[in-house]
């Protein structure tokens, strides 16, 4: 297969590996060649370090796993509002020559969800599918408006861990009539809690007006931002776009309003837990389907019916004959946490597996999320956990485990 045309994708990561040496085509594991570089540094590195965090390798970057302790910013987060740095993750836009036409029509054949009929300003949550419907990657997108990312009809998020799969994949399947830009020198900050959209407004009054999964570009101090009403802690929230060589003077602002604390990745991972949300390379991989992981939500009628999408077959079946597993919550009795990997059974019956578990400090007891035999996934359906040598019992439960406070109305 011939190389990628390097035309269609400005990626400043790609010429680091190239520069080292490390040859890069369309088919390669991008994941893997990075793997061979050391870990990078978030233009908050030094921000964070300063404030005491304690860093950690995650996703090739060292990140910030706490400040003052994972339960106690959990619980601000809970009550109040957390900053969060999620600039590992991956920034793209897409552009053409035809107004969008293009861009749409490629995306569709990628994605699973109605990309043409997303609105200006508006988000989706998505997925990248494999030939046999399995997931590569879950991930958000935007329809820009007012000529932000220089005018590019799509803004992509995608997971940090596999940005760079995700890339050489879209390479692969993209068009040459399709732009994908990577926005490395871009920053992103989540804030999240109850008390986000108060300290929002206080530095950009105009985003009191967005509403969940709604989005749009403004100014701070002469700063230009991308601001969407998301996150993934279950919290009302926001998370922004900003040039990183300003976000060190945004985390200042937010952190110095009464309402912020700076928050790690532990308590991001106890916080989207206790929302019910996958953690991708953890509760979603290329082994399970999006039906069975229960994300059918992302595709939308259209889609269903008109299909083009790379995975249509294997949707299609799940969704008339059912999936063969399902991802599901799970409330343990006792006080000992089930953690990734811990095998589920019914009896002697080996049934599933944990991918996500720990202590849940909003409920006071350890939850679980996992992948269960489907003749096993009905709520309150009594299972068995081996932790350390022993069963210890569980349940199916409903997730979320703490109720969803998103900003659904003006």
């Amino acid at each position: 297969m011939p190389e990628a045309p390097i035309r269609r994708l400005r990626w400043p990561v790609a010429a680091s590996l190239l520069r080292k040496g490390l040859a890069m085509t369309a088919t390669d594991d991008v994941a893997a060649l990075e793997a061979e570089l050391p870990l990078e540094a978030l233009p908050l590195d030094a921000w964070h370090r300063a404030k005491g965090a304690r860093m950690v390798g995650f996703a090739g970057y060292h990140m910030p796993i706490q400040y003052e302790g994972i339960m106690a910013e959990h619980s601000w987060t809970r009550e109040h509002a957390g900053l969060f740095d999620v600039s590992h993750m991956g920034q793209l836009t897409f552009s053409d020559e035809t107004g969008g036409a293009s861009v749409d029509a490629a995306l569709e054949t990628l994605l699973p969800s109605d990309i043409k009929g997303l609105k200006p300003f508006r988000q989706r949550y998505s997925m990248l599918l494999d030939a046999e419907g399995g997931i590569l990657d879950d991930l958000m997108v935007s329809r820009p408006g007012d000529g932000a990312f220089e005018g590019a009809a799509i803004y992509m998020v995608v997971n940090g861990a596999t940005k760079y799969d995700d890339i050489g994949w879209m390479i692969e399947h993209l068009p040459d009539d399709v732009t994908m830009n990577h926005m490395a020198d871009q920053a992103l900050l989540a804030l999240q809690g109850p008390e986000a959209g108060e300290a929002m407004a206080a530095l950009i009054p105009e985003t009191a007006d967005l509403i969940f999964m709604q989005s749009g570009p403004f100014t701070w101090r002469g700063v230009p931002l991308w601001i969407s009403r998301s996150g993934y802690t279950g919290e009302d929230g926001f998370e922004i776009s900003v040039p990183g060589d300003s976000v060190a003077l945004l985390a200042d602002a937010l952190c110095a309003l009464p309402q912020v604390k700076p928050i790690g990745l532990g308590a991001r991972d106890s916080l989207r837990l206790e929302a019910g949300l996958p953690l991708y390379g953890h509760d979603l991989s290329p082994a399970v389907s999006t039906i069975g992981a229960d994300l059918g939500f992302a595709i939308q009628k259209r889609r269903r019916e008109e299909g083009g999408f790379i995975g249509h077959a294997r949707v299609m079946k799940e969704l008339a004959e059912g999936p063969g597993s399902k991802r599901v919550g799970l409330k343990i009795e006792g006080r000992l946490p089930a953690r990734e990997g811990a095998q589920i059974y019914a009896g002697d019956v080996l049934v599933g597996e944990v991918t996500s578990g720990g202590f849940a400090p909003s409920v006071g007891a350890p939850i679980a999320m996992g992948w269960v035999s489907l003749p096993y996934s009905a709520l309150d359906t009594a299972l068995e956990i081996e932790v350390r040598g022993k069963r210890i019992a569980a349940a199916v439960a409903p997730m979320p485990f703490v109720p969803h406070r998103y900003r659904r109305k003006a």
